[in-house]
């Protein structure tokens, strides 16, 4: 790995966080789009981002950018906090209700411009919601051909075998 300005890159992947988000000041959305389209020219081919970045702008603009290279990316998003998905606007807690995970989803497909995400994570875990309830929801959502595989972000082992037995968990992450 290493920094490309407020910005990870590895062999395989680019998280795009810092693009619009988190990392100070957004950066030119015109320079972000260039250099998401030269790492897949470079051999870059996996994307993450999330609702929470921005929140919307970050997902909007992999969206935009990887557009016309959709075929040769994976593209990973996340859900899981309790964000309203038409305002933006934040409670600050958490919120991975099955028809809050549904909703994400179909408002994440807009933003990004595909029909299908990759990889849809669960951001945090939400002590509200039992694990199984978001696997179950997950499965639900790949099984419609609008999710292909499933992770989890910041979860315990526990948190995470449970879910596995509902649904597999594909990628597991943590800070």
């Amino acid at each position: 790995k290493r920094k490309l300005g407020n910005l990870e890159v590895s062999a395989l992947g680019l998280g795009c966080m810092g693009m619009s988000s988190a990392y100070g000041l957004p950066a030119d959305k015109g320079e972000m789009i260039a250099l998401m389209r030269t790492a897949v020219e470079r051999g870059i081919t996996f994307f993450d981002t999330a609702e929470a970045y921005g929140p919307f702008a970050n997902e909007e603009l992999v969206g935009e950018a990887l557009a016309p290279v959709r075929n040769q990316v994976v593209i990973a998003t996340k859900f899981g906090f309790d964000i309203d998905p038409t305002t933006g606007a934040r409670t600050g807690g958490l919120n991975s209700r099955p028809e809050h995970i549904k909703s994400v989803a179909e408002a994440s497909l807009k933003r990004l411009k595909t029909d299908v995400i990759d990889l849809f994570y669960q951001h945090r875990v939400d002590p509200n919601v039992p694990i199984e309830d978001v696997a179950g929801t997950v499965k639900d959502l790949i099984q419609e051909g609008k999710v292909r595989r499933f992770g989890l972000s910041e979860a315990s082992a526990q948190i995470i075998r449970k879910a596995h037995l509902v649904q597999p968990v594909t990628v597991v992450q943590s800070e």
